[in-house]
């Protein structure tokens, strides 16, 4: 796959302002997050089933940071098994060529969550 480059792929809860140079937003939480209002989200995009991880693995990992390790692992075999996370991988790319992108996530924890491990799983797709 076609590495990214020229522009930036950034993570940010979905709590925190908008910015301009945000770029391409996408809220990658299976869950709609508790207290925001759609017009308030200013979503590009809402991809719940293509890159979240399963209820059954959101519900085991329970933003537990000592399970992070293996959440990751898990997450990412979840990952290389769906064909539609693949796409995703590609129109991010794609997206990444004209501007930022930023996956947004709910998560208070902002180091050991779901788009913490997309990001590092997209750029290992975008350096094969």
């Amino acid at each position: 796959m076609a590495e990214a480059t020229a522009h930036e792929l950034r993570i940010k809860r979905i709590y925190e302002q908008e910015e301009p140079d945000d770029g391409f937003r996408v809220l990658i939480d299976r869950l709609w997050p508790r207290g925001i209002s759609k017009d308030r989200a200013d979503l590009d995009e809402w991809d719940k089933e293509q890159v979240a991880p399963s209820s059954d693995l959101r519900k085991w990992f329970g933003h537990d940071p000592e399970k992070f390790p293996e959440f990751e692992e898990r997450f990412w075999n979840e990952l290389d098994e769906r064909d539609d996370a693949q796409a995703f991988a590609q129109e991010i790319a794609d997206h990444l060529k004209t501007g930022n992108v930023t996956l947004l996530f709910g998560a208070k924890d902002t180091e050991h969550n779901n788009a913490v491990a997309l990001k590092t799983w997209l750029e290992r797709q975008w350096a094969k």
